[in-house]
Order: C-alpha cells, then sequence, then structure tokens
C-alpha cells in the first residue's frame, strides 16, 4: 500500500468516526473531493515525528501532541505503531497532568530488544469530562506504555492509554473555556456553565459552543437548571459568517415555541456566543427568524436580569461587631433587636431583595435562628444546635419578588433550608446532602446567587455543588472538591463573587485569600499586603469590593493585584461577620 493511499484511507476512517460519534454538523463549512493531494492538505500542521527519537522522548511527544484535538487526534497517532494507529478510539474527555511530569524505563524491561517499557510519572491537575466540564483534583499518575521498535528503525507506541493524558499548559493553549448559559428555575436568569472547547480551528469555534449548548447542561448541572431550546433542535448547516459579517446560526427543529420561548433561546444562544465573537448573531429557526422581528442579536440587545442577581446599589452591606449587626456603610447599627443589643448575634444574613433579615443567636450555650423582616422584630424560629453556619438566602429572581427561603447547617451535618409558608411561619425542611456526607463536616454554606448552586466548606476544602429542585425535594449533588489534594487547603470562609467565581479566605499566611473559578482550574491569590493572618471571614457580590476581616480590622480590596485598604469607618473594632445581601 503506498504513503498516499494509506493516507486517504486514514482520513476516510477519521471522518467515519466523527460521522459515528457526533450527530452534529461538521465544523468546516466548505467541503471538497478527497483526493491524495486533498488527504495531504487536510492536516497541515501534523507531520512524522523527527527521526531517531528514543522510546522516552518518542512517549513525551506523545503526551503533548495528544492535546491537539483536530482530524481525529492525527497529531498524536503519528506516534503510534501503524496498526495501532488506525484502531486507536480513545475514550470521550481526558486526564491533565501537571507540566512537570516524568517519563523513565521501567524496571522490569521486555525480553524482546525490540521492545521498551517506560513508565510515564506526575500528578494530576484534573479531569476533563465527557461533557466537555473540567474538574480540579491533584493526585498521584502513571502508566505504563509499551514501545516496539519498527521496521524503519524508529520507536512507535503499540498501548496507549484508554483516555488522553495531557499536559497543563497545552490543555491551555488548546482548549479555549466557554461560558454556555442555561436558565434558573423559575426564572429567566441566565446561569453560566463552564465548558471547554477545541480553540483550533479558530472558525469552528461559534459552532462548537452551539453544539455545547443544544446538548444540554453539563452533568453537574442537571437537574439544577433549564433551557428552553427544545431538545430535537439541531444545527441545520454550520456556523458560519455572513457576508455584512454578523454570524449566522441556523436552527432546525424548532417548531411552535412561543415568541417568549423564542426569545428565550435567543438569550442563551448570544449570551453563550458571546465569548467567541463579537459579531452580531444572526438566528434563523426553520429557515425563518427565530424571533419575530428581531433578525441579529447583540448581547446588549437582551434583557438585563443583572438586578435580579446581585445586591441594589443601595444596599450597601452589613456587618456583625459585638453581637450586633451594623451598617458597612457608616458602622451605626441597624434598627430592632438586630442593632440593640438585647440579642446576643453570631452571624446574620439579609436576603438579595433586603427586605428580610436571618440571625443566629447565642441562647444559653445553644445557637438558634431567628428571621424577620429588616429593621423589624426577629421571631425565633423552631431551629436550634450545637452549632448553625451564618444563614444564606435562596434568591426570588423575579421582579419584586420577597425572599422566602433560607438555608444553614446543623451541628455541622445536616442541611436544612427553612422556607415561609402560607400563613407567615417559617418552617424547616432537610435537604439530601448524603454526597456531602461523605466528604466530611460542613462549616460553612453559601447559596449563588442564581440559586443553582452551593459553595461549602467541607472539612476545610471549598467543595461545589448543584442545586437539585424536584416538586417534593430539594438535593445537593454532584459536590466537588475544587482544587483538592492541591494548594486550596485551610479554607475556613467562602462567598461568591459571581455566578462562577467564588473568593475564598484560609488560614495560609502566604495566600489568606483566593479568587477561584468553580471548575478550580486555576487560583489566584490576592496580594496579602497590610492583612494580619489569619483571615477569618470574606464577603463578594457583584460590583462590589471584596471584604475580609482579620486580627486587625476590615479590609477591602478591588482586584487580586491591590493592596488591601482599611475599611472605613475604621474605628469599629471587633468584626465578627462582614456581608453583602444574598
Amino acid at each position: 500500500m503506498t504513503k498516499p493511499f494509506r493516507l486517504v484511507c486514514l482520513a476516510l476512517m477519521s471522518c467515519a468516526v466523527l460521522v459515528a460519534g457526533c450527530a452534529n454538523v461538521p465544523e468546516e463549512s466548505q467541503p471538497e473531493v478527497l483526493t491524495p493531494r486533498g488527504a495531504q492538505m487536510s492536516s497541515p500542521d501534523v507531520k512524522e515525528p523527527d527521526r531517531n527519537l528514543d522510546a522516552l522522548s518518542v512517549v513525551r511527544a506523545f503526551a503533548h501532541a495528544s492535546a491537539l484535538p483536530t482530524e481525529n487526534n492525527a497529531g498524536a497517532r503519528v506516534y503510534l505503531d501503524e496498526q495501532v494507529r488506525q484502531k486507536w478510539s480513545p475514550v470521550q474527555g481526558f486526564t491533565v497532568i501537571d507540566d512537570t511530569f516524568g517519563t523513565v524505563y521501567d524496571t522490569t524491561q521486555p525480553q524482546d530488544p525490540n521492545e521498551r517499557s517506560v513508565v510515564l510519572r506526575g500528578f494530576t491537575v484534573g479531569e476533563l469530562g465527557a461533557d466537555a466540564a473540567f474538574t480540579s483534583g491533584k493526585n498521584s499518575y502513571e502508566w505504563t506504555y509499551k514501545v516496539r521498535r519498527q521496521a524503519d528503525g524508529q520507536w512507535r507506541l503499540v498501548d496507549p492509554p484508554p483516555k488522553i493524558v495531557l499536559a497543563e499548559s497545552d490543555f491551555i493553549a488548546n482548549y479555549f473555556r466557554v461560558p454556555v448559559y442555561f436558565i434558573a428555575p423559575e426564572s429567566n436568569v441566565l446561569v453560566p456553565d463552564l465548558r471547554y472547547v477545541a480553540a483550533k480551528p479558530q472558525s469552528g469555534l461559534p459552532g462548537r459552543v452551539v453544539n455545547l449548548l443544544l446538548g444540554g447542561p453539563s452533568n453537574g448541572l442537571i437537574g439544577a437548571v433549564k433551557t428552553a431550546i427544545p431538545e430535537q433542535t439541531t444545527l441545520e448547516t454550520n456556523v458560519q459568517a455572513n457576508k455584512d459579517g454578523s454570524l449566522v446560526v441556523p436552527l432546525s427543529g424548532v417548531g411552535d415555541q412561543g415568541q417568549d420561548i423564542r426569545k428565550l433561546m435567543a438569550a442563551q444562544i448570544v449570551q453563550s456566543l458571546q465569548s467567541v465573537t463579537t459579531s452580531r448573531v444572526q438566528l434563523l429557526g426553520d429557515g425563518r427568524s427565530l424571533v419575530s422581528g428581531h433578525d441579529a442579536w447583540l448581547p446588549s440587545e437582551l434583557p438585563s436580569n443583572g438586578s435580579l442577581t446581585a445586591p441594589a446599589a443601595e444596599l450597601q452591606g452589613l456587618m456583625v461587631v459585638n453581637g450586633r449587626v451594623r451598617s458597612l456603610a457608616d458602622g451605626q447599627p441597624v434598627s430592632g433587636p438586630a442593632g440593640d443589643g438585647s440579642v446576643g448575634i453570631l452571624s446574620a444574613a439579609q436576603s438579595l431583595d433586603g427586605k428580610r433579615l436571618a440571625l443566629v443567636e447565642n441562647d444559653h450555650g445553644k445557637q438558634q435562628l431567628r428571621v424577620g423582616e429588616f429593621g423589624g422584630e426577629m421571631p425565633r424560629v423552631s431551629l436550634y444546635g450545637s452549632s448553625l453556619t451564618r444563614p444564606t438566602w435562596r434568591p426570588t429572581l423575579t421582579v419584586g419578588g420577597v425572599a422566602s427561603e433560607l438555608w444553614t447547617v446543623v451541628d455541622d451535618k445536616q442541611v436544612l433550608r427553612v422556607s415561609r409558608s402560607a400563613d407567615g411561619r417559617w418552617l424547616p425542611q432537610v435537604v439530601n446532602a448524603d454526597e456531602i456526607a461523605t466528604i466530611g463536616q460542613i462549616t460553612a454554606l453559601r447559596l449563588s446567587r442564581d440559586g443553582t448552586r452551593a459553595a461549602l466548606i467541607v472539612n476545610g476544602q471549598l467543595v461545589i455543588a448543584s442545586v437539585a429542585r424536584a416538586q417534593d425535594s430539594v438535593t445537593l449533588r454532584m459536590p466537588k472538591v475544587v482544587r483538592g489534594g492541591g494548594d486550596l487547603t485551610g479554607v475556613v470562609d467562602v462567598d461568591w463573587a459571581g455566578p462562577d467565581v467564588v473568593i475564598a479566605a484560609t488560614t495560609s499566611a502566604s495566600q489568606p485569600v483566593v479568587k477561584v473559578p468553580i471548575d478550580g482550574l486555576r487560583a489566584d491569590p490576592f496580594n496579602s499586603s497590610n492583612l494580619t493572618p489569619p483571615v477569618h471571614a470574606v464577603a463578594a457580590a457583584p460590583g462590589r469590593s471584596v471584604m475580609v476581616a482579620d486580627s486587625g480590622g476590615l479590609w477591602t480590596a478591588s482586584d487580586i493585584g491591590e493592596v488591601w485598604r482599611p475599611h472605613q469607618p475604621s474605628s469599629v473594632n471587633g468584626v465578627e461577620t462582614p456581608f453583602y445581601p444574598g
């Protein structure tokens, strides 16, 4: 078999695998007849390995080349034995390892002088799942490769691992993180779902993003979000640029959806594409404008729901100081029992709408929950224990809505939501947190301000879980330890700076405050200047400065590189907890 003919066969096999494994249209908009010359041109960046590589170098080169997903991983296949490269079919997803991985010869080598056993050792950074969502986690990694000398004297792999393994820097260079947007329950609020797509070819990025959206949420958000896009909806042809510079997204299978649903579909698609294009987006549904009277869209033309997931400007935040709730703006106590000293307050939370307040008080050695109108009476709720975590409010996500549900954790293990009944009583209900219990004790819990996720501190680790709501139950599902086994330990407090990023306070003297995306791929420490560790509390919210409390007082910073400034009024001492509404 001649080399050009072999290349044609390989290219045809790659196409067959892609068609069989995915119902979506291909990303290249102009199909062409496959010829030997065309086959050579289909992978212009793929070349045979340098000659005379030793077995160790072949394994390392294979790992680096595995980061190139184009042409059915053609860049990695060239390091495989001729027969193996034709049948290699790795499972979806891959393992990301630290850049400092090593390759060594196994202590036990085959008797055949034309074979070598090479061990790749390192530490994982995380896993990219079949759903294109990343889960961070540091663990030891090891795989033994068999390498065989070919007839031409070159070393090639004969047993690649079933799951692709690639280095972190290669992952970052070749994959692009995109927030794909779904909808919070009982609302029209968009929720980002962090996913990863191949960065090249760049022209296919919008199509890959739309295909992720059409495929539904990642496994971790199933049950926590919804979508307006009908299940049968597909891309009729490729997403491609129009002559006027707009991006055309031609959908089929939209059906007879009403205008309100079509507008929600448009919001999901346009918002999801925002990270990969600045062009107007022309949306077609079954050959005509998806939304009647609105042909092409910009993100600025979408309805804004930011006011439903961020505190209003006039709600400047509160703090617990020496058992009283005071204003962050001027340090003055709030009205009513929360601020007059009649209640020994340990922690507190203001609802996102600002209308209600929840308190945890110390009542003769036990901790008791109180809930009431902000500035008014604070009646006790039938909920107490040896410890209660600081309350956290579920948002209403509707215009003019009033918060009617808050959460807390009793005795570090039982997660409860407290809901307001029709007759005005606040009634505790158990949240199914069985998956969290397997990790350890819960010392803090904060609901995201779109209500679809929870950030928890479990055994000093940061954990992100989704909030799945059924008709008669609520479950914290698929908890993920963020950067588990790595550098994010000793976490003492956490808050949501945005829908997909949190700020964590830790016991670390070198990294007392850290900004972390919820998938944990990276962690950016704040400047530690002026802080006096340990930091014991943190407050964050969209569009607000981060605020922390340490042994020296209350400090604020707007970004990770900024030096911490003392919060005014600086005369207030003994701050236990600063907090923004939510």
